[in-house]
């Protein structure tokens, strides 16, 4: 029987422990944490997460600040408004919603982030000081893995883990993470290229699915007693549903889960630490700051 590791009920739990942290600040009469967020576009999972980190923010006693654009926004001007908050005392940490429409070059917008400010962890400065060990802010998806991974007990030293997709959001940095010290784990990264994908996958005693690809992972594909975390969240059509979609993992896991010994949903699993993660770097951040 496999146990189900909650990440809704987890960041629930992170939620009201940074909530007492707040309290505490504002009892000692310090400024309360601002958490902004750039949104450019109509993306509908754009919006959607927007909104959900702003009811975040709200729940934990932050301040928000939303920042709209339209989807033809110039680069220059965009890059106008991030200097303008790195600038701005008053804003703790920010974002810059991802994906954004083509014509804008996305290392140039996360290098324009003051790396102080950097609520996402996505930044050359924090990315290097992740590689080496040092203090900064960590990418927030892997960054809830990782939590998740401690508050549940999972072992990962000596393990095997293999890491199904190389992205420089979520791939590569959990990737670095699993293989420091304190963790321990013996990683792989496979991705399209990689030739007997399969057969690398089924000897993991940790599997993380980073690849956007709706139901990839399949049950001949995992061991059993294996730990799997699945970080898909791909819109699929979902006739009769309120909303005619329904967010699909990378993983099958009506078929995988009764082989494995720990298991996230989707929804429910990584998702809600992603959001919470951004909260936690964005308190560091106020504390650095004052």
């Amino acid at each position: 029987m496999y146990t189900l590791i909650d990440g809704k009920k987890t960041a629930s739990e992170i939620r009201h422990e940074i909530a007492d942290e707040v309290k505490k600040l504002k009892s000692e009469g310090k400024k309360t944490p601002h958490l902004a967020t750039i949104l450019v576009g109509t993306n509908p999972s754009s919006q959607t997460y927007v909104a959900n980190k702003m009811k975040d923010c709200e729940e934990v006693g932050f301040i928000s600040t939303l920042i709209k654009f339209e989807e033809n926004v110039p680069e220059t001007l965009l890059l106008d408004k991030i200097k303008e908050l790195n600038n701005d005392d008053d804003i703790d940490g920010f974002i810059v919603q991802l994906p954004l429409p083509g014509h804008l070059n996305e290392n140039n917008v996360i290098e324009s982030i003051d790396p102080s400010k950097d609520a996402d962890g996505f930044h050359p400065v924090n990315i290097g000081k992740m590689v080496i060990g040092l203090s900064g802010f960590l990418p927030a998806t892997p960054f809830g893995i990782v939590e998740l991974i401690k508050r549940y007990n999972i072992e990962t030293s000596g393990r095997k883990c293999v890491v199904i997709g190389r992205s420089n959001i979520v791939g590569r940095p959990v990737s670095i993470l699993l293989s420091q010290k304190g963790m321990d784990a013996t990683v792989t990264v496979v991705h399209s290229r990689t030739k007997n994908l399969e057969d690398i996958v089924k000897e993991a005693d940790i599997i993380i699915a980073a690849l956007g690809s709706p139901g990839f992972i399949k049950a001949e594909m995992v061991k059993n007693g294996a730990v799997v975390f699945d970080v898909g969240t791909t819109r699929t059509k979902a006739p009769g549903t309120k909303t005619g979609w329904r967010l699909t993992g990378d993983v099958d896991f009506d078929n995988v889960a009764s082989k494995c010994s720990f298991i996230t949903p989707v929804p429910g699993g990584v998702g809600p630490m992603t959001r919470v993660s951004l909260l936690k770097n964005t308190l560091v951040a106020a504390k650095n700051r004052r």
